[in-house]
């Protein structure tokens, strides 16, 4: 029994550190200063784009060219703006492996897509502008620099293939 005694009055001992460190672990964590909130404000980046690429020291338009911002700078009166400087819009040809055409693509400066000729809807992710057609799906980055990144994958017919600006 003196065993058994002591063990239970090192556990009592124990229990309230044990509370205190569960009850620290819940607490919030406010890992952003005003500084850097301010940096990403002014740059259009958040915490994830910043990871992708989003340069936090350029302004919001500079990484806009670059894709990185989605919305407008200073909400919707610059939307006719903003539009017109989609690195998606133009045609594409989405090329096969062996060098055929598989799919023509039209972007529109909203990002309007169609597939030959025919409407889909488009997403952005991860910097990238990705819409699908039946099987296919497409992929086209908006970061111009990455070169060989714009590819489209069937499903199933397990192909993949290229895009490229025509």
């Amino acid at each position: 029994m003196d065993h058994k005694e002591t063990i239970l009055k090192k556990m009592k001992k124990s229990w309230p550190l044990a509370a205190a460190l569960g009850l620290l672990m819940q607490a919030p964590a406010f890992a952003i200063d005003a500084k850097y909130r301010q940096k990403l404000e002014r740059s259009g980046c958040t915490q994830v784009s910043e990871l992708q690429g989003c340069d936090i020291n350029k302004t919001r338009a500079e990484n806009a060219k670059a894709g990185f911002v989605t919305e407008a700078p200073g909400g919707n009166a610059g939307q006719g703006a903003q539009a017109s400087q989609s690195p998606y819009a133009g045609n594409w040809l989405a090329v096969g492996p062996s060098g055929d055409t598989v799919a023509k693509i039209h972007i529109d400066n909203r990002e309007h897509v169609k597939v030959n000729g025919k409407a889909v809807k488009a997403r952005r992710s991860d910097g990238a502008l990705v819409f699908k057609q039946g099987f296919i799906t497409y992929t086209i980055q908006g970061d111009r620099r990455l070169k060989g990144e714009d590819t489209w994958c069937d499903s199933d017919a397990r192909t993949t293939g290229k895009i490229v600006a025509d």
